[in-house]
């Protein structure tokens, strides 16, 4: 039976997927587990930012076949709604240099010529969502030059930990995907339109999730 490992980073995302059901374990991580469809199910809230993501995907992924994020996210340059995160890249890894930061694939030496610093997910099986790359980072990105920055980097989506996730499965040699949808557009507005948004935003991208759950 293949076994998906599914991430959120607040308990409010976690509960929006398969509402109600499953078995709930005490520990780190408040695990939730079901079977859906033939497949075994690990739904687990790893806390905020990029350790909290990593420990847990590190953790719970190494007998799972396929590490899936669910839950929220700023919006760059994009539309309200739901999105399949194509590309992950984390944006505050990199190298200082006079005048300038340069942006590296996590994990890899920050040094010489700078490559590709995202990390592919897993093909789209089809779920007809807008495709984006997200950046991600250990900062709520609440101001409008900070997410221009992060826009120049071809990124439409901010959060702060599906560049973790991907590091880790990519350590891993495991696939992993993303769903995320919007909740704030990273301005001045930001903290209070999260708030405002979050129940609503985790249960869209939750809703994709299930679907998505159907189609691997």
């Amino acid at each position: 039976m293949a076994h998906i490992l599914i991430l959120a980073a607040l308990p409010e995302e976690a509960d929006a997927l398969f509402l109600g059901t499953g078995d709930r374990a005490d520990g780190l991580f408040a695990e939730r587990r079901l079977v859906v469809g033939g497949r075994s199910l690990t739904i687990a809230t790893c806390g905020l930012g990029k350790v909290n993501a990593a420990l847990c995907a590190g953790m719970l992924g190494g007998d799972a076949d396929l590490l899936l994020m669910t839950g929220t996210c700023g919006s760059l340059d994009a539309a309200p709604g739901a999105y399949w995160i194509a590309e992950a890249l984390q944006h505050d890894y990199g190298a200082n240099q006079p005048g300038l930061f340069r942006r590296y694939r996590a994990g890899e030496w920050p040094i010489g010529e700078a490559g590709e610093a995202h990390f592919s997910a897993m093909p789209d099986p089809g779920l007809r969502l807008p495709h984006a790359r997200i950046a991600s980072g250990d900062s709520f990105v609440a101001c409008p030059d900070a997410a221009a920055d992060l826009a120049n980097l071809g990124a439409t989506l901010v959060d702060m930990e599906v560049g973790a996730v991907a590091q880790v499965a990519a350590r891993l040699g495991k696939p992993w995907a993303a769903i995320k949808a919007v909740t704030d557009e990273a301005n001045g507005d930001s903290a209070g339109d999260f708030h405002a948004n979050l129940v609503r935003a985790a249960r869209v991208a939750g809703q994709e999730v299930e679907r998505l759950i159907t189609m691997i």
